[in-house]
């Protein structure tokens, strides 16, 4: 899987403690940052990253305490899993690069890491993708039954440490087997290589840790810095899509929702399961495409 997406792309390790470890980086033109969701890795952009490097200089970076990224302990708040540290390690990985202004994709997690990387660094995101995500400040304000029923692992995950990492510790390979195989036509969606990929990063203690500790973050310090800079919105161009499948496409009137916190947002839904670009890859490859060279 790691020659299949790093096709082209070259192989960069960061040796900072916190930082993204891997980074694959290649093509040619304007810098292109993809960031991925949970439980993957960069490889979810395995069938879009190449052809991307056509157009773009691409970036794909494994999000702090997933993939083979470094994956510090948690803390008492949650800082260390924060999406604004997360977006951090994205900003100075870019920089180390090279690349003072980006362009940025982010798929579930990655999308949020992404929001507030936005917010943080507005002046270096030139546009921002968002792929089938609304702002996690708003998805705790509309919690339900059915809410709860589709995203259930948000409060499985949230709970005190080791609650959940020994429960899942005690089965990982069927959890997080279970979180692709659930979905109809799996197995074309995620060839074999990208699932063994999933399996091998997100089953050792310290990813399962990690994975909590993210989810622990977006349920407390991420939404203390979400109410501290509400009022700031997301200028930049902003494209949001979205699964008509998904609990969000489903339930939400997304662009609604967007637009109370992004300015200059437009987007559409996809007909495809949440995860958009392996299940469409040549709709994403073609939307992220013309959206940024536009």
């Amino acid at each position: 899987m790691e020659e299949r997406c790093s096709k082209d792309l070259n192989v960069e390790k960061s040796k900072q403690v916190g930082r993204p470890s891997t980074l694959l980086w290649g093509g040619s033109g304007p810098a292109l940052l993809l960031l991925h969701g949970y439980p993957q890795t960069h490889t979810m952009w395995h069938k879009v990253a190449p052809r991307l490097s056509e157009d773009f200089t691409v970036v794909a970076a494994d999000l702090r305490g997933y993939g083979d990224s470094d994956k510090p302990a948690g803390d008492s708040e949650h800082i260390n899993y924060s999406k604004r540290a997360m977006a951090r390690d994205q900003a100075e990985a870019m920089e180390n690069l090279g690349f003072d202004t980006f362009f940025l994709a982010g798929h579930d997690r990655g999308a949020r890491v992404s929001h507030r990387l936005t917010k943080d660094y507005p002046e270096r995101i030139r546009k921002l993708a968002t792929l089938d995500i609304i702002p996690t400040h708003r998805m705790f304000q509309i919690v339900n039954k059915e809410m709860a029923s589709n995203t259930y692992h948000w409060f499985f995950l949230i709970q005190p440490y080791d609650f959940p990492e020994r429960v899942i510790g005690a089965g990982a390979d069927f959890f997080i087997r279970s979180s692709f195989q659930r979905f109809p036509s799996w197995e074309s969606i995620f060839p074999s290589e990208a699932l063994e990929e999933y399996v091998r990063c997100s089953t050792d203690p310290d990813s399962i840790h990690a994975m909590c500790e993210d989810y622990r973050a977006g349920a407390s310090i991420d939404l203390v810095h979400d109410d501290e800079d509400f009022e700031s919105k997301i200028t930049c161009p902003h494209l949001a899509l979205w699964s008509d499948r998904g609990y969000v496409g489903r339930t939400q009137d997304v662009l609604a929702v967007w637009s109370d916190y992004s300015t200059n947002v437009r987007g559409h839904s996809v007909p495809s399961g949440h995860y958009i670009a392996e299940e469409l890859p040549d709709v994403t490859y073609e939307t992220l495409k013309t959206f940024f060279l536009e």
